[in-house]
């Protein structure tokens, strides 16, 4: 064996992380070769649509398809009965589990509709024109049903029910039901009577936040094959090719064998593409027809047909001395889940004093249905509503306390060995570093210059996950390596995972030459999400590097007819005695230096990484119409080791910009039917260049102790301050404390005339 171990982030200077090169897909994707779902062209394909309910709520009691069936061109048409008997099954896809049965209806509805948008059949045709024509054909006899769309209103009784088997879980034991609750989560510790006596001020406050959509720039796209050998080819825009893979598979009653599953270059996804809609629909028109279908979502349907994220209704209470040491909080959370079970109230409840230490806490979370779609995960899901309403919440307690609001968070700040109210400890974290660094930015300590502005601050937290990664290598003849990899390519993961070989191999990160492959051609890999990417799927790359390492110091011993543990590594330079060999001069040889140099590696990393951010804004607010306008932003976060400090800035950058939607403008907007008015890019308002300036990055970098290179994850912290950092900074620039997202100008504009009164 030679003196190979893995490398430690505390002993070593990188030569390619912490590096800026060019990405490896970047000349693909300016000049537009870069396949998307939509690029997919097969032979003889069949353009397939979706019949979509125009009911929040409604029985089926009939769908006639007979018309749409003797349409010419139209080869096959799919209603919920093609489903295989789902009842009761459970598949467990990485990031969580699901119902089956739930997940089926929710790509074609059988027996009820539960939301405006909700799926009912679909045909596959010759064209798009006359797929639109035959699905205009199918008659649905409805039985209308009273519909909910509030959270509050849901959980009232004697509210619509929309599942009557439904039974909320609380500790493990069921409810008598029925119910729209599907689940409550309790955490606590200490003594919550106690903490709450002991403190000089208590403040009790409500938060309301709306359904917000990811808002991907792609929308859902899928084309499927069923061969006539059963083999099911499918090629998607995902963000989870096996993730897609089992809930197709288990959908279909499929062996996992029969299906592969081609990951197309992802226009956007942040959470939302990891659930399947239209692979298993486009699989069984496939079936039906025999010929390829492909099917595209529009953006109406993106809107009214895929999982946003949920509305809530929060209550928080903290108690806290007079020199600002909390004393105790107590927290409500009553997130919607949609149509169907199954929200993230979880990550909320995990997430809401997350930043904070609490001797004394108690926690209770609602995971409601209601007549939306089912929602899904959108960047640290969950954690967003939890930060907006502690934060706001937490630096009114600062003010009414006259406490500057980072030293109040300095001196409640969580460090390593503080534990979470849900139980966890922390490890070595880095949050108190990114309060001093926000405490030392020329942001914080530069003044404001006009009228009707203020500054606001907040902090957000995300627990990145593990899960697993597999990828593969082989050293080329050239001096390059190949690098094939199952995560799918985001914000250019390929390049950092990528990086994290090279450094490893002690070559140029150009000489690596990563590859996102099938599901028939690398091992098992978990979405692209979480924040897991670099961090787990760079700790694979890793550990083929080691192997790569140890096969190639084994050929150049027996180049030099020595002892393999004789040969000494250094960057790219093989040494023995007076005789050394570059890695490219020893690529050269490696024909004939034995087999060839190959590895493949899996992890499944048990320590997830925790990721802390700081946000700084500063805002006008128009007293005549109460726009808000975003002067500067800054946003400062750990990154326990940027691997490319330009993907790292540009995560926090998303991330804010999407935060800054989600506070001021966003909203799903329904009327009094339970309709969604605003399902298009031109009424649901997503921030543009003319909304957001140019946003700072300061990159905190506390090295994270269960990574070789010392990564954290970054994506996702970066959407949780920025609601909580700009209600503060309206409520500076206006004296109006906003209690309700979006922030919007009619609703600004309304309390602040109640304020003038």
């Amino acid at each position: 064996m030679s003196d190979i171990s893995p490398i430690s982030y505390s002993d070593k200077t990188f030569k390619v992380i912490g590096t800026r090169p060019v990405r490896h897909d970047g000349a693909d994707k300016v000049t537009g070769r870069a396949l998307y779902g939509a690029d997919v062209q097969l032979p003889g394909a069949l353009h397939g649509k979706v019949l979509r309910s125009p009911h929040a709520h409604a029985r089926i009691k009939l769908i006639d398809t007979s018309i749409a069936e003797k349409i010419e061109g139209v080869y096959a048409v799919a209603t919920g009965k093609d489903w295989p008997d789902l009842v009761d099954k459970i598949a467990d896809l990485g990031e969580g589990a699901v119902h089956l049965k739930d997940l089926s209806e929710n790509c074609l509805a059988v027996d009820k509709v539960l939301y405006k948008g909700h799926a009912i059949a679909a045909v596959a045709a010759r064209d798009v024109h006359i797929a639109e024509a035959a699905i205009a054909a199918i008659r649905v006899d409805y039985e209308l049903l009273p519909a909910v769309t509030s959270v509050l209103d849901a959980m009232k009784p004697g509210a619509p029910i929309l599942h009557p088997g439904l039974k909320t879980e609380t500790l493990g034991q069921p409810s008598q039901g029925p119910t729209n609750i599907d689940r409550h989560v309790h955490f606590e510790t200490g003594d919550i009577a106690a903490g709450f006596a002991a403190a000089d001020l208590i403040l009790e406050r409500e938060f309301e936040t709306a359904t917000v959509h990811q808002g991907y720039i792609e929308p859902q796209v899928s084309t499927a094959l069923w061969n006539e050998d059963g083999q099911l080819k499918i090629w998607t825009s995902t963000q989870g090719s096996f993730t897609a893979r089992h809930q197709t598979a288990e959908l279909l009653q499929l062996p996992i064998s029969k299906v592969t599953v081609t990951p197309c270059e992802i226009g956007g996804g942040f959470g939302g593409k990891i659930a399947v809609y239209l692979e298993p629909v486009a699989a069984i028109l496939s079936r039906k027809s025999g010929r390829a279908v492909k099917m595209t979502m529009q953006r109406d349907e993106v809107f009214e047909g895929t999982g946003p994220t949920p509305a809530s209704f929060i209550r928080v209470k903290l108690g806290a001395t007079k020199d600002g040491k909390l004393t105790a909080g107590q927290a409500y959370l009553a997130y919607e889940s949609g149509a169907f079970p199954g929200g993230v109230i979880g990550p909320g409840t995990m997430c809401i004093f997350s930043c904070v230490e609490l001797p004394n806490a108690v926690v209770d979370g609602y995971d409601v249905c209601v007549n939306k779609p089912k929602t899904q995960a959108y960047r640290a899901p969950g954690a967003t509503q939890a930060a907006f309403a502690f934060e706001s919440t937490f630096n009114e307690l600062a003010e009414q306390l006259q406490i500057d609001p980072i030293a109040i968070r300095r001196i409640n700040g969580v460090k390593e060995g503080s534990r979470r109210v849900d139980g966890p400890v922390y490890p070595r974290i880095g949050y108190l570093e990114c309060l001093e660094a926000a405490q030392n930015s020329s942001h914080w300590n530069s003044p404001l210059e006009g009228p009707n502005q203020g500054r606001g601050i907040a902090a957000g937290y995300w627990f990145n996950i593990g899960l697993k990664s597999s990828v593969s290598a082989s050293v080329n003849p050239d001096g390059t390596v190949n690098l094939l990899e199952g995560s799918t390519d985001i914000g250019g993961t390929r390049t950092s995972i990528a990086m994290q070989l090279a450094e490893t191999l002690g070559i140029p990160a150009a000489d690596v030459l990563p590859k996102v492959v099938d599901t028939d051609s690398i091992g098992y890999t978990d979405v692209t999400g979480g924040s897991r990417t670099t961090f787990a799927t760079g700790m694979a790359a890793h550990k083929v590097g080691l192997k790569l390492l140890e096969q190639l110091t084994a050929r150049a011993a027996f180049l030099w007819d020595c002892d393999p543990a004789e040969v000494k590594v250094d960057g790219d330079l093989y040494r023995w005695r007076d005789q050394q060999l570059t890695f490219k001069q020893l690529a050269e040889k490696l024909p004939s230096a034995g087999d060839p140099v190959v590895g493949h590696a899996s992890v499944s990393p048990e320590g997830p990484t925790n990721g802390f951010g700081v946000h700084i804004v500063d805002v006008e607010v128009d007293p005549d119409t109460a726009k808000v306008k975003i002067l500067r932003y800054t946003a400062i976060q750990d990154a326990g080791k940027a691997i490319h400090p330009s993907y790292v800035e540009g995560q926090m950058q998303g991330g804010a910009v999407q935060g800054i939607g989600w506070a001021l403008n966003e909203e799903y907007f329904y009327g009094d039917d339970h309709k969604m008015r605003n399902a298009s890019l031109l009424d649901y308002r997503i921030p543009t260049c003319l909304d957001v300036p140019m946003i700072d990055t300061i990159i905190v970098e506390v090295p994270n102790p269960n990574h070789p290179f010392g990564v954290r994850g970054v994506g996702e912290t970066p959407i949780v301050p920025p609601p909580g950092a700009i209600a503060d900074a309206i409520f500076q620039a206006t004296g109006v404390r906003a209690t309700r997202l979006p922030i919007s100008p009619p609703r600004l504009w309304k309390a602040m005339s109640q304020l003038a009164k």
